[in-house]
């Protein structure tokens, strides 16, 4: 753990109006700081079955062929050449539980510690009960942990992991437990069979494109006080940004996922500058990070957010190739893979943009 983190860290700006708000409107909560939380254990389960963009292009073949479509498209236009479905059996849930124990268990804390599990799954298969409560009796946490959903579309571990150390910080708990897993076989299979329909068009399969980007896979971190864990990894604190009034460029529900690509790549851009240049004016200095691990949807997104804040390209790992859009399990799983690479003192930012849209960006300190 880097010891000597605090002096580069800025004190929360509270009350201060930013020049892209409207005047008057405070912008407190824009900058926020953790000063005694740390991440104890990421970890991520990968979905077994290999499903590549070639088997996609065959189960869409008919209509790519009526609608004059190319195939590849998938591996040309976003960069998937293939993403991860669960075996038959295996539940989203299933996974989130086992990626929690791993998680537990790599924490080196007792399941009796765990105050708070929030599941960010943006899969469910049903409106109620919770997911969480699935996940807290299966791992045995006891009766006084919290447990809720958190859903916040791709962005919610990151917001469920800034509650948690808002909670660990205000004494409330002493450990907590944030998961998420993710099943795109049900809509995927869903929207082969909207595209195959004789009546479906070149302007549906557009809107749907990103739908066959998504992939499964699983993911789970521990959290708790940084004083009492050495050599755990600083959750330092970040920014976060609302753009609401792009709502409507991505809907997505059990049986399918609507996106205006164009709308939401030109807003979530307009949205990550807007915050990175603010992140800096209030004293966060991230152009020199180690790792930019960020939530991972497509060749053009990555590229697009590479160049509009000028990251350097070898320090962003790319795993969409691989998994696809693994939704709120995304960033956590690309980290979990960097854990391993990751050395004490290397400075980590993770940057996510959620449906809606939201944005937040989170340094840890390892």
């Amino acid at each position: 753990m880097n010891q000597n983190v605090d002096a580069g860290c800025p004190q929360p700006a509270i009350g201060i109006t930013s020049a892209g708000d409207k005047a008057g409107i405070l912008t407190g909560n824009f900058n926020f700081q953790h000063k005694n939380t740390a991440l104890l254990s990421v970890t991520s389960v990968e979905a077994p079955v290999v499903m590549t963009s070639a088997e996609f292009d065959e189960r869409l073949a008919p209509s790519l062929k009526r609608l004059r479509l190319s195939k590849r498209l998938l591996e040309r236009v976003a960069g998937v050449s293939e993403r991860r479905w669960w075996s038959p059996g295996t539940d989203f849930d299933d996974a989130a539980i086992e990626a929690g124990a791993k998680a537990i268990a790599e924490a080196g804390v007792e399941p009796s510690e765990i105050g708070l599990l929030i599941n960010t799954s943006v899969t469910r298969r049903n409106l109620e009960p919770s997911v969480a409560v699935k996940i807290h009796n299966a791992l045995g946490l006891p009766s006084s942990a919290l447990n809720f959903d958190l859903a916040n579309a791709c962005l919610g571990f990151v917001n469920g992991m800034t509650l948690a150390a808002n909670m660990i910080e205000s004494g409330q708990i002493k450990y907590a437990l944030i998961v998420a897993g993710e099943d795109a076989q049900g809509t995927q299979e869903a929207t082969f069979a909207r595209l195959n329909h004789p009546d479906s068009t070149r302007e549906d399969y557009l809107r749907e494109f990103a739908t066959l980007t998504l992939g499964s896979g699983a993911a789970a971190a521990v959290i708790g006080r940084a004083d009492e864990n050495p050599g755990s990894h600083r959750i330092m604190g970040g920014v976060s940004r609302a753009g609401t009034e792009h709502h409507e460029l991505c809907v997505g529900g059990v049986d399918g996922m609507y996106t205006d690509t164009k709308g939401l790549l030109d807003g979530g851009l307009e949205l990550v500058v807007n915050a990175w240049d603010e992140a800096h004016e209030k004293g966060w200095d991230w152009r020199s990070m180690d790792r930019y691990v960020t939530h991972q949807v497509s060749n053009s997104y990555t590229n697009a957010i590479i160049k509009a804040v000028d990251l350097v390209r070898d320090r962003v790992p790319i795993t969409f190739p691989r998994w696809g859009n693994v939704g709120p399990a995304s960033l956590p799983m690309t980290l979990a893979q960097e854990s391993r690479t990751l050395n004490p003192g290397d400075r980590v930012l993770c940057m996510g943009v959620g449906s809606g849209l939201n944005t937040m960006m989170m340094e840890i300190a390892w």
